[in-house]
């Protein structure tokens, strides 16, 4: 007689199919079984008996028990499947994860096993990159977890968030993380395109539809089709405009100027906005139907001030976007004193900061120095300016053992700016004495 298969057999010989990585363990934490994917992404050959939080991010403990959710516990108070958004060691180094854990029960109704789906984020790292997200901070995170929740369907998203967040690449990123990743992505700049043009822009039209309409001019919503058009300062739309994109929203349809021809949108729209869109409904500047349509499913993208343990990740990510190939880096000072900043311009501000700071450096190393009389920071500038460069040197000055020069040069200082900035040291040390 034929022995029954393990009631599991068949599930895992199904997920091993599957080009997504799956893994199965108990409740535990120990790997029952890995298909190929999930055992390439985590670098190993054989992972079954490993517990999963030693695989996925090399803790010794459970991942509640450092500082982390873990879909696991959640699981096991709700009875639920759950998801979250983790970072991953891989042989690539440590990677964006949307996990979705599903309980499997066993014949007397207990959870007995789960089974967990990844999905990449490829679009945000949690180390320096040259393009896209850069960021670990937990405000970012859990704009990140909504990104990853929503991307994969049609839903309209409203980004909103003050100027210099970085809109635009959370846009692109809801993007490349949709079905529609392989189609075009079009970024409008309402705030750029005159009232009388709009509707031009956006829908199109047909020769002699107007003075100067010499020829048949296809629309930005075409010009996305099958992809994602990306209005970006929505709330400069033109009063009278607006109805017009209301119409595209709710009935997924639109008209060239001059055409008779109704035709069909296949376009996910994402829009964008540092203005209060609710108040301006009240102060009716805005139409609260137009609003309604735009607000499904909102992401506020946070301020660089409260993500600033995120400011030496992406100094070093945009330092290389702005001077490539020049393998500059930033001294211990310059990074204490960018952490001080308000960054009221937010990412672009500090993007900017550090491509004239680039321009003004002729070494490999961007000192302090590098970043005089650039307007970044409230009064008094140079109180924090003093107090972090004061504080990376005393900690560098503990450190070194050696000749003066080469400390010196390890801060990306003149022997010169050293010993006067060791001399303001020794009378800041008195002056608390």
């Amino acid at each position: 007689m034929k022995t029954p298969a393990h009631p599991l057999t068949e599930l895992l010989s199904l997920l091993d199919a599957s080009s997504e990585p799956y893994v199965v363990f108990d409740r535990q934490y120990r790997i029952l079984a890995a298909n190929a994917t999930y055992r390439q992404r985590a670098g190993a050959d054989s992972v079954v008996g490993r517990c999963c939080y030693e695989v996925s991010h090399h803790y010794p403990v459970p991942c509640d028990q450092a500082g982390e959710t873990c879909p696991l516990r959640q699981s096991l108070q709700s009875g639920k499947r759950e998801r979250v958004l983790h970072l991953h060691h891989t042989p690539r180094g440590e990677e964006y994860v949307d996990i979705e854990l599903t309980p499997i029960r066993d014949a007397s109704g207990e959870i007995a096993y789960f089974v967990e789906k990844m999905v990449g984020m490829n679009q945000a790292k949690g180390l320096p990159s040259g393009q896209g997200l850069v960021g670990r901070a937990p405000v970012f995170q859990r704009m990140l977890a909504l990104v990853a929740r929503v991307a994969p369907s049609d839903a309209v998203v409203l980004l909103e968030g003050e100027s210099g967040t970085g809109k635009e690449l959370v846009a692109n990123a809801l993007h490349q993380a949709s079905r529609r990743a392989a189609a075009p992505f079009i970024a409008v700049d309402c705030s750029g395109i005159p009232e009388t043009l709009f509707e031009s822009e956006l829908f199109g039209h047909e020769r002699g539809a107007f003075t100067g309409a010499v020829a048949r001019k296809p629309g930005l919503v075409e010009a996305a089709s099958g992809g994602t058009l990306f209005l970006d300062e929505v709330g400069e739309i033109p009063p009278t405009m607006q109805v017009k994109l209301l119409r595209l929203l709710e009935t997924g349809t639109y008209r060239r100027i001059g055409a008779t021809e109704i035709r069909r949108a296949d376009v996910r729209i994402v829009s964008a906005t540092h203005r209060p869109l609710s108040a301006m409904v009240d102060a009716g500047t805005f139409r609260a139907d137009l609003y309604y349509r735009l607000n499904i499913f909102p992401i506020r993208v946070p301020p660089l001030r409260e993500r600033l343990p995120d400011v030496p990740l992406l100094a070093e990510s945009l330092l290389a976007r702005v001077a490539p190939g020049r393998g500059l880096e930033l001294a211990p000072a310059t990074l204490a004193y960018l952490a001080t900043q308000p960054y009221r311009g937010n990412v672009r501000e500090l993007r900017n900061i550090l491509e004239r700071a680039s321009l003004m450096c002729d070494g490999n190393r961007i000192d302090v120095e590098h970043l005089a009389d650039l307007p970044i920071a409230e009064s008094p500038v140079s109180e924090r300016r003093a107090a972090a460069t004061s504080l990376s040197l005393a900690d560098a000055l503990a450190e070194h053992r050696g000749p003066l020069r080469e400390l010196a040069g390890k801060l990306g200082l003149s022997e010169r700016t050293l010993y006067r900035r060791l001399r303001e040291l020794r009378k800041d040390r008195s002056a608390g004495a």
